[in-house]
């Protein structure tokens, strides 16, 4: 049975250690506080979990048996204060959901002990890490706090700030006062230069509650927590803040009371990212999780999704390890998976957003309050970063993008709708692989692939008219299909996100005409481009199988916007 030791018990470090436990590692924990010390502490968080998130939880066996008594979040209402506000709700692709962290961590602590783990109440020291670096084969730390967070350097390719952007102060509440409707909604207001309110509803150790989330620019007019002696004091200030800057939302917090005494946070936060291999004074390695390696503003909420997908990701890296030696070339590679296929883009959407709006992202929010489906598409932001690329940050993308969705409002149907109904017909993922004429390797995941004909072999797919690799397409005269295995979720994202290198981290062969052909898949096609047909918005492709590979296995499929594994039909 293989031995890791799991330091923290928060978002990141309690879910990969009941994930371990599951599937038979003898795992311990440690932590500097028991269950009913954090249940009964200052709240840790302000995190709102979305739906992939969420989804992640599931995989795991991680989500907490109370967690549907937390409203169901289904929006974003977004207000821009200045001469003219700008605003709008769109809904978000899946629902969201608050739970206090406290009580998310003290649970997966008192369940990781029931199911016989080893939880140990310890303050962990570099020096302590390296007697744990000899008793287990890996060692990973999952807290930044303290003298240990230093064993991890900064990236400073990846920090672009070196302090904070932002001045936070949290405040979980009963509000009393009179609201707008938006209860199941995230109510993000932004004031140009003063700093951002959000609010949403949650679940606490008292019941329901709203968050009350205040992100003041540093040296701004929100920059105002200095002189706060209490609890009480911090809520005085909230209240006065949201009558001076923020009176829309004032109203509705008239009457608020605090739900317990630990329920106020302030603090800044530096966003930074950190190698997640740490050189021990011994020469033993530890391996960085969670806020220990990617420390984000909590401005998007999205601290707590890179926890729990990143807990994810190090758990289905661990798993596929086998009995191989956890070494520094493995944690490198599973870090990266991480950050190339989740941690990346939600590191830049969110570090963005802490800068002044440019001027084609004033329009996009402008335009978005009479074209819904743009809207909608800000709002994804939030469920996926990766849905932002490239088109927050590009004009020349950007607008492109706000046509496209001003089209959708003028469709047939509800275009949001009508593509979940699609979506419920499964399918296998590929990736579709091609060599530009210049000689660059070209890819982009597409589950729009069928056979065509037997005789002769003939296939098709059907890529987007404004997929941006098109023209590479159109210019070659080979493609590949690579039907992807079940463990290759991670490259279907690779390959379905912008980026400079989308072949980055994935191993390849040679096929004909040069075509790239993806390893590890379970079946590969080699085809020569035979006819193009214009269809709508997309472009069909039929070519000639001219060599094939069928090397068998479990194929990754796609289902109502989720990845799956196939499984035998129990009828059967």
């Amino acid at each position: 049975m293989r031995t890791i030791a799991i330091i923290g018990a928060g978002e990141s470090g309690a879910q990969l250690a009941l994930g371990l436990q599951r599937e038979g590692y003898a795992v311990t924990l440690f932590s500097d506080r028991s269950a009913a010390q954090i249940r009964s502490g200052k709240v840790m968080s302000s995190q709102c979990m979305f739906a992939p998130a969420l989804d992640a939880e599931a995989q795991m066996g991680t989500a907490i048996p109370d967690s549907g008594a937390a409203p169901a979040i289904g929006s974003i209402h977004l207000r821009v204060e200045g001469q003219e506000p700008i605003e709008w709700e769109a809904p978000l692709d899946g629902p969201a959901r608050s739970v206090d962290q406290r009580l998310k961590s003290a649970h997966w602590i008192e369940r990781f002990v029931a199911n016989g783990g080893d939880f140990r109440i310890e303050k962990v020291t570099p020096r302590l890490l390296e007697e744990l670096a000899r008793d287990y084969e890996l060692v990973i730390v999952s807290t930044g706090k303290g003298e240990i967070g230093q064993v991890f350097p900064r990236d400073k390719a990846k920090s672009p700030f070196d302090r904070p952007q932002r001045v936070l102060a949290l405040n979980y509440v009963t509000a009393t006062g009179t609201d707008d409707g938006g209860a199941a909604a995230i109510r993000m207001s932004m004031a140009p230069g003063v700093g951002e309110f959000f609010t949403f509803p949650g679940l606490t150790a008292s019941g329901p509650c709203r968050m009350m989330v205040f992100e003041g620019v540093v040296g701004g007019p929100m920059d105002c927590w200095s002189g706060v002696v209490s609890p009480e004091d911090q809520l005085e200030r909230s209240l006065q803040l949201l009558r001076d800057h923020f009176p829309h939302e004032a109203a509705a917090f008239e009457g608020a009371a605090l739900t317990d005494d630990g329920a106020t946070l302030l603090g800044r936060i530096t966003p930074t990212v950190r190698s997640a291999v740490g050189e021990l004074a011994n020469g033993s390695l530890v391996f960085g999780l969670g806020d220990a390696v990617v420390l984000n503003d909590p401005l998007t909420g999205q601290g707590s999704n890179n926890a729990t997908l990143a807990a994810k990701y190090y758990l289905d890296a661990i798993v596929r390890r086998g009995r191989q030696p956890f070494n520094r070339e493995w944690m490198e590679r599973t870090f990266d998976e991480f950050w190339r296929g989740w941690g990346q883009w939600s590191v830049a959407w969110t570090n963005d957003l802490l800068k002044p709006r440019r001027d084609h992202q004033a329009t996009l929010l402008r335009e978005a309050a009479e074209h819904p489906a743009l809207a909608a598409s800000i709002v994804a932001g939030f469920d996926d970063p990766r849905t932002s690329y490239p088109w927050w940050f590009d004009p020349t993308a950007a607008a492109d993008f706000m046509q496209a969705r001003k089209e959708e409002d003028s469709a047939v149907f509800d275009v949001r709708d009508f593509r979940s109904a699609l979506g419920q017909y499964a399918t296998g993922v590929t990736v579709v692989t091609t060599v530009s004429p210049d000689g660059r390797k070209v890819g982009m995941t597409a589950n729009s692939f069928t056979s065509v004909s037997m005789e002769p072999p003939l296939v098709l797919w059907c890529p987007s008219k404004r997929a941006p690799s098109l023209t590479d397409f159109e210019e070659s005269t080979h493609f590949a299909i690579n039907v992807l295995a079940s463990d290759q979720h991670v490259l279907s994202r690779q390959f379905a996100t912008p980026a400079s290198d989308k072949f980055q981290g994935a191993e390849t062969t040679e096929g004909i005409a040069g075509v790239p052909l993806l390893d590890g898949a379970v079946a590969t096609f080699q085809c020569r481009t035979v006819s193009r047909h214009d269809a709508g918005d997309h472009v069909i492709y039929v070519g000639e199988v001219e060599k094939y590979s069928n090397d068998g296995g479990s194929p990754l499929v796609f289902h109502s916007g989720k990845y799956h594994a196939t499984a035998s039909h129990p009828d059967f």
